[in-house]
């Protein structure tokens, strides 16, 4: 039941996005994908982004602190089963999980009512591109130059110059090595979201913190790590026992922006801790639990609602249309 509850909220998101894409005259979500494939060529049965990933599995129990912002099932207080996956971002399955690539977190909750609960999440603070056509044209730079087979220096260049809004995302990726593991990084929805509870409507922001605490890999590291270790090194920590993040989620403020998610939020913002998340089984434990999950982030539960962000809503629409062409290539 819950994963035809998905294959129908995946359809009806797709074709929502779908619409939003005619009316403001988006890239196709068809060509989005065809662009990954070109990068990363067409690795049957895989997603088309984040190809390379480890599944995991628990629980989250919400708090009341939450309760009074949301009436979702996510903070009933109650323990929730969790699947989910890492990952690195990239089209390519065989890409090193030591690469300056962006690692994600992306859950489905599993809420009473066959009811579910996505979030997709990133190590990073801020999204590179404010629209989808930014995020397409970030793509097509990096496509060989028939001439030269690499990518072009002064596309890219021009990339830069038109896109002054990825400079957050690039002085982080400037300054930081990949993960030393999955379960010592925080992930950030990126995105706002609205918590609703009756009349009361708030707008927040959510990062998840290991209680494993955040390390980097430092240059010598990177440069001498194993292709695959992350997956190994995830195995390893679960045998150990649990492993846990606080959900805490920020509070904005009248002004704060909804709609871009490149913006960060002003420091000081009232936080407070909305659940824990508890990971028990990954890697080698969990293989294929993960893998015919849809993670759209626009899958929301009652009480929880997406923003009017542009890049948010239109992911829907790609993350559909890989979903589609893996389940059609098994």
């Amino acid at each position: 039941m819950i994963y035809r509850s998905l294959c129908s909220l995946a359809v009806i998101s797709a074709l929502c996005a779908a619409d939003m894409a005619i009316a403001q005259d988006l890239p196709d979500a068809s060509a989005v994908v065809d662009t990954f494939e070109k990068l990363g060529g067409v690795n049957k049965g895989l997603r088309r982004n984040h190809a390379k990933g480890s599944c995991v599995v628990g629980s989250f129990v919400g708090t009341a602190d939450a309760r009074k912002l949301s009436s979702s099932a996510l903070f009933s207080g109650k323990e929730v089963p969790v699947v989910g996956r890492f990952s690195v971002a990239g089209p390519a399955p065989q890409i090193p999980d030591a690469a300056k690539q962006p690692h994600g977190l992306a859950l489905e909750f599993r809420l009473p009512k066959d009811e579910l609960q996505h979030t997709t999440m990133l190590n990073i603070p801020a999204f590179p591109v404010s629209t989808v056509q930014g995020f397409y044209d970030a793509l097509l730079i990096n496509l060989p130059d028939p001439a030269t087979g690499k990518p072009d220096p002064e596309k890219a260049k021009a990339f830069g110059a038109a896109h002054p809004e990825a400079k957050t995302f690039g002085e982080f990726m400037a300054t930081h090595n990949a993960p030393a593991s999955y379960t010592e990084q925080p992930y950030n929805s990126l995105h706002a979201f609205k918590f609703i509870n009756g009349k009361k409507e708030t707008w927040v922001r959510w990062h998840f913190v290991p209680h494993d605490g955040v390390h980097f890999l430092t240059a010598a590291e990177a440069a001498s790590a194993p292709n695959d270790f992350l997956d190994k090194k995830l195995t390893e920590r679960t045998h150990k026992g649990p492993v846990q993040w606080d959900m805490i989620v920020t509070i904005g403020q009248k002004g704060d922006t909804i709609d871009n998610p490149t913006i960060v939020w002003p420091a000081g913002r009232k936080e407070i801790k909305a659940g824990v998340l508890t990971l028990t089984k990954g890697g080698a434990d969990a293989v294929g639990q993960c893998e015919d999950i849809n993670f759209d982030p626009n899958v929301m539960s009652a009480g929880i609602d997406v923003s009017p962000d542009q890049i948010l809503q239109y992911r829907s629409a790609a993350y559909a249309e890989s979903y589609s062409r893996r389940e059609n290539e098994k």
